[in-house]
């Protein structure tokens, strides 16, 4: 479990901030803000990939249920529901 779901983020919150944020935990391989494919806009949450399980498993302790951006996420382990399509989801 080295990618992270993180949900609630701020509209205004972007791929640099929150990867400054979650590197506190460890080496960020890749963060995310999934962003609407019409509009550009985020959908409100966002993906974080570590290089090690103990990095994702910190940051899920420290993070979840924390005000960042000014709004309360929710962080949990990703799960790849759809083997083989590069898409990535929650469980």
């Amino acid at each position: 479990m080295a990618k992270l779901f993180i949900g609630g983020l701020a509209w205004h919150t972007d791929d640099d901030a929150l990867r400054q944020k979650f590197q506190e935990f460890g080496n960020v391989e890749e963060a995310v803000v999934v962003k609407d494919r019409d509009t550009g806009r985020s959908r409100g949450f966002g993906f974080v990939r570590y290089s090690s399980d103990e990095e994702a498993t910190a940051a899920m302790d420290n993070m979840n249920d924390v005000e960042f951006d000014g709004r309360r996420i929710r962080v949990d382990k990703a799960s790849d529901r759809r083997q083989g399509r590069g898409r990535w989801w929650w469980i």
